[in-house]
């Protein structure tokens, strides 16, 4: 493509978006840990340490606010040695070792390197930050060390943390230091006075504005303990706005367990369940998947959906309480600021001073094309997997509300396709899943205008009509199951004659507001194979053309494949490779039965799971092809953990191993169960089946998979359709 391009224009690109993530501002990296209970969140680098080294994400977070954003530990005005740290498997503990350096008294070394060990932990406990600091000297004579922790507490809104500039802020407060504690205090525009105390056990020698310090006296193998509690409060309501927020969640919600003997899959699947278990959040309406951290640690509809239907299988009851949350949260009003008409579902739910101000239109915000049919389409999944009609008649009016924007204003124009355009400057531009400003084009790079109709979108609608005509059946309203089924057909049919491009042997990313094709090579093509609104000859096409040597970069298939006008394997949309979106064409895969491209696409995602730290897929990656002896190219602002890059594992899972259940009936079958190539052995435990629990082992026999049944409650029968 030509660089002078005006479709390629500088101005279109991702930080046009004042949404835009900064990497330069805000560079996550590799090294970050993180740590959740109920809605505050840490994000510290390995030391524990946040913003040590200058501007960045790190910080001690509750209702999209910074309550603490500087702590730094020194040791006679050094920066410890680290040693190693980690986060436990269970999420709930931070801990690293650190030693001293060598010190200096003049020319004079006073203390050698690695005499005192130093060992910090944190952990979170009812929205309040714990850390203790341990020192144990191992030197054979009295040592002396002078022990600093440097704080600030800046109260920044997430969204500035992102990078967005604020004409004003509000007022801080005057510091109150009273031994043992110091408190920060500020006032934001929006009145809400919110406030941090940092409390020290035992009381600090000395403490000011700017931290705390301890003079330490050690005897050879002494011990020396001390203890920081930061306890945030704030004048607004809990987390969440409308939605009450628990600090924890049962480990049963997360439903089947899965073991794996092979040590890469083992790490993933454990890694997986526990940063699942971390991002979950119970609301009034119950568990609810919190997006990711540290940028979208707050409800997202789309997000939240998409980790129930790759988790739904092994955990209905996440399933369930996203139904009843976004049932809840439904639009029952118009709203043309926050991009809301009745029957839409939400798109994102914010409780910061910037979403309280209307500085970001986030506070509940609509703007989401792809929710609302999806939303209905993991309803009519959900019944499928738990025959639970009592939960549909429940929100049986909020399906039918999403329906009737489906029909009715979500398809602006009449052409029997739903459409998105925001109806305010300040919300976001495209409204599909790829959501940064140059996401949607066309073949010569041009941004395509308004009303604009994405391929996957359709796909979604085709899926929650077929839903929905299940549903009706389940409630005896036979009418309305036909009127959904002849919506489904006659979609499929203006679907296949509109978005297919023979020149590109696939379908069109998107229609713009002229109805002309975006004919360019895109991942979300792939997203018609879980429903099945193409034709079984175009399902096919679509499959080889994910699988060529432009769209799979190796390590999955690309967003943008390469050669496409905007291909660029470093953009956040435009040729980067996302989990979840790969884990949606893997359901799909599985349904049309493409196993060996299944099979190897699974393979590739563990591949990079196992390149990735603590074994932990991100948000996303780099599109860059995969290397010899290299791992896959991190993205530098991913979030990570990230929901439905949790959910990932679980949907391949599902997917290799063809479970479908049939609860009615207390049954479950497997249909042509694989395995990944390097995986011998997959084990399942405590899988609900109506009211009935199986525990089920699979290993690998040739290219197939034989099941032994280890435990059964209840009475299901297994059958295995090979």
């Amino acid at each position: 493509m030509a660089a002078t391009s005006p479709a390629l224009d500088t101005q279109a690109g991702e930080s046009s978006s004042p949404y835009y993530v900064q990497p330069g501002a805000a560079s996550l990296g590799p090294a970050r840990r993180t740590l959740k209970s109920g809605a505050a969140f840490l994000v510290c680098d390995e030391f524990g340490d946040i913003q040590a080294l200058g501007p960045g994400p790190e910080g001690f977070y509750l209702a999209d606010t910074r309550f603490l954003g500087h702590l730094l530990l020194t040791v006679n005005d050094i920066r410890p040695v680290l040693l190693n740290s980690s986060i436990l498997s269970d999420n709930r503990t931070f801990s690293a070792d650190l030693t001293n350096p060598d010190l200096y008294e003049g020319d004079q070394l006073h203390l050698p390197r690695s005499s005192v060990h130093i060992l910090r932990q944190a952990r979170i406990v009812d929205d309040a930050l714990h850390i203790t600091l341990t020192l144990t000297c191992f030197a054979a004579f009295p040592v002396e060390v002078l022990c600093k922790f440097s704080v600030g507490a800046d109260f920044a809104d997430m969204f500035e943390v992102r990078g967005m500039t604020r004409a004003r802020r509000g007022r801080f407060l005057a510091p109150e230091i009273r031994k043992p504690c110091a408190a920060y205090a500020y006032v934001g525009l929006d009145g809400i006075a919110r406030h941090s105390e940092i409390h020290f056990d035992p009381p600090p020698d000395r403490l000011g504005r700017q931290g705390a310090q301890y003079r330490v006296t050690l005897q050879a193998n002494e011990n020396w303990m001390a203890t920081i509690v930061v306890s945030c409060r704030s004048g607004d309501a809990r987390p969440g706005g409308r939605v009450a927020l628990a600090s924890e969640v049962h480990h049963g919600t997360l439903g089947a367990t899965l073991r794996s003997h092979d040590p890469a899959m083992g790490h993933w699947l454990l890694r997986s369940r526990s940063d699942l278990q971390m991002l979950v959040t119970l609301t009034a309406h119950g568990p609810y998947p919190f997006a990711g951290i540290p940028w979208f640690a707050a409800p997202f509809g789309r997000d939240g959906i998409i980790t129930a239907l790759q988790t739904l299988w092994a955990a209905p009851e996440i399933a369930r309480g996203v139904l009843r949350f976004l049932a809840a949260t439904q639009a029952t009003f118009t709203d043309p600021a926050a991009d809301a008409v009745p029957g839409k579902i939400l798109h994102e739910a914010r409780s910061g001073e910037m979403a309280n101000l209307g500085e970001v239109p986030f506070k509940q915000y609509y703007g989401s094309v792809d929710a609302t049919p999806l939303f209905v389409l993991l309803a009519g999944a959900f019944y499928q997997r738990t025959n639970d009609i009592d939960l549909i008649r429940e929100i049986w009016p909020q399906i039918r509300a999403a329906l009737a924007w489906i029909t009715g204003p979500g398809d602006s124009d009449g052409d029997g396709f739903v459409e998105y355009q925001s109806n305010t400057r300040h919300g976001l531009r495209n409204q599909g899943w790829k959501d940064s400003h140059d996401a949607i084009f066309h073949r010569d790079g041009e941004l395509a205008e308004p009303p604009i109709a994405l391929c996957e979108v359709q796909a979604y609608v085709y899926g929650a009509f077929m839903g929905a005509a299940s549903l009706a059946a389940a409630l005896g309203d036979a009418t309305r199951e036909a009127e959904f089924m002849e919506r489904a057909a006659a979609l499929r049919d203006r679907f296949d004659q509109a978005f297919w491009c023979e020149e590109i042997g696939t379908f069109a990313l998107a229609l713009d507001g002229r109805k002309r094709p975006c004919a360019v090579v895109s991942s979300n093509a792939g997203h018609t194979l879980l429903t099945g609104i193409a034709l079984p000859d175009r399902e096919k096409r679509v499959v080889s053309r994910l699988f060529d040597g432009h769209s799979y970069s190796g390590w999955g298939i690309r967003t943008i494949a390469e050669g496409q006008a905007r291909f660029n394997p470093i953009s956040y949309h435009n040729g980067s490779v996302w989990p979840h979106d790969n884990s949606l064409i893997a359901l799909g895969l599985a349904r049309i039965g493409a196993l060996a491209e299944l099979s190897r696409l699974a393979q590739d995602l563990l591949d990079a799971a196992s390149s990735f730290d603590l074994h932990r897929l991100p948000e996303l990656f780099c599109g860059f092809a995969r290397r010899p002896n290299q791992g896959p190219t991190t993205y530098p602002v991913a979030c990570s953990p990230q929901a439905w890059s949790c959910g990932t594992v679980y949907a391949l899972v599902g997917s290799l191993l063809g479970l479908d259940f049939r609860p009615r009936e207390r049954q479950l079958r497997l249909r042509w169960p694989r395995l990944p190539a390097t995986v011998d052995q997959i084990g399942l435990g405590g899988i609900a089946i109506g009211d009935a629990r199986v525990d089920l082992v699979c290993r690998r026999q040739g290219d197939g998979v034989t099941v032994d049944v280890q435990g059964r409650v209840g009475g299901a029968e297994i059958v295995i359709v090979q």
